[in-house]
């Protein structure tokens, strides 16, 4: 499945995919109160397939809730049959279950099968009405669904979810496989002896945003004022969330043009973020790396992760002698069974190099087997 994202051209008949979103959210608070009115009345879980049944009768005879499709009201109702679910599974973690929203903040709403076509060129039919985007790309395979979203400025956006069909074979041009790894300090560090540093565009834009926030709290509540300083605000994250993304493409690019096989430690980034926060934020490891899946798998390549578990960092490259502890502030640490010296980084990308190609199956071991240092 590949998501592809077009922005739609700025019309005056966009007025009414934002009314159909408004109409969503109000269906959304509507689904929420009725769960909470149902446990208070049974006791129990209110289910989608109720849920959606009194939603469709109610939406008869309300005008307004017409605004959205049949199609988009089912996707609301199984959103919220999600939230529940996922609350239901991990609530002694503090997931907690899905709550009101306020209208003009609701986001999207979403089309499976019906309420949309695709008229060609740059123009598709939502609705009973037709509205044109920015084509940026060409829209290959089966449509599943389509998400028209709301930006904060008022934007609006079309998702389309694409079925990419049969995966491609992995094509070996350069030969080479690397094994990298992600640290506080050093953004990405390559087993074939070259880091890559960070921008952190947060950080550079750091007094900036501080600066327009100090605006936005000054203003009026409910003022035209503190409105256009919301904006000025968005525009400021945008800015960075769009260097950002930038970035990380080109930088996709370069590394899957140079290599076949890149291999990649998993990571707990949400435990990462609770102990390092901005930082890890700044640096968004998660969203580099499904751009680096995107241009791969465009490209014919393979991103590789190996077990979280594995001790990268602690596992003598030259040996494989273990240590039983290494703390966080050593950078450099000498084997206690061959004595060699080890950068931790350096080190830690050689072995996820290793353990990545073991992954593999075994054609492409021996593909890969000429790019392992001897």
């Amino acid at each position: 499945m590949i998501t592809l994202k077009f922005k739609l051209y700025q019309h005056k008949r966009n007025k009414y995919l934002k009314r159909s979103i408004n109409a969503a959210g109000v269906i959304y608070n509507r689904c929420i109160a009725l769960h909470r009115r149902y446990y208070r009345m049974y006791g129990k879980h209110l289910s989608c397939a109720k849920l959606q049944s009194h939603v469709a009768k109610r939406r008869k005879h309300n005008p307004f809730w017409q605004l959205v499709g049949s199609q988009a009201v089912q996707d609301i109702c199984q959103r919220i049959e999600k939230a529940y679910q996922l609350f239901f599974k991990h609530h002694k973690k503090g997931v907690r279950p899905p709550g009101f929203k306020k209208v003009r903040k609701y986001k999207s709403f979403t089309l499976k099968r019906a309420g949309y076509k695709f008229l060609g060129g740059n123009r598709v039919k939502i609705g009973n009405r037709v509205y044109q985007y920015w084509n940026s790309r060409a829209i290959e395979g089966t449509v599943k669904t389509l998400t028209v979203k709301r930006s904060p400025l008022g934007e609006l956006f079309m998702l389309v979810v694409v079925d990419g069909g049969t995966e491609p074979q992995i094509k070996f041009e350069t030969g080479k496989i690397a094994g990298f790894d992600f640290g506080l300090k050093t953004f990405l560090t390559c087993s074939e002896g070259f880091s890559i540093e960070s921008p952190q565009f947060f950080k550079q834009s750091l007094k900036a945003i501080q600066k327009t926030s100090r605006q936005h709290s000054k203003k009026v509540k409910g003022s035209h004022n503190r409105d256009l300083s919301r904006k000025n605000l968005v525009r400021a994250h945008e800015d960075i969330a769009n260097r950002r993304s930038d970035w990380f493409w080109k930088l996709a690019h370069k590394l899957t043009d140079k290599f076949d096989v890149l291999c990649f430690e998993t990571l707990n980034l949400k435990g990462m973020k609770r102990l390092w926060g901005r930082k890890i934020s700044d640096l968004a490891l998660r969203d580099f790396l499904d751009a680096l899946e995107h241009v791969a798998t465009k490209k014919n390549k393979q991103v590789v992760y190996i077990d979280p578990w594995y001790p990268s960092s602690k596992t003598c490259s030259h040996c494989g002698h273990v240590l039983d502890k290494l703390d966080l502030s050593e950078r450099r640490w000498r084997c206690l069974s061959c004595h060699a010296e080890n950068d931790r980084d350096e080190n830690a990308s050689i072995n996820i190099k290793r353990v990545g190609v073991s992954t593999l199956g075994l054609g492409d071991v021996r593909q890969a087997e000429l790019a392992i240092p001897a």
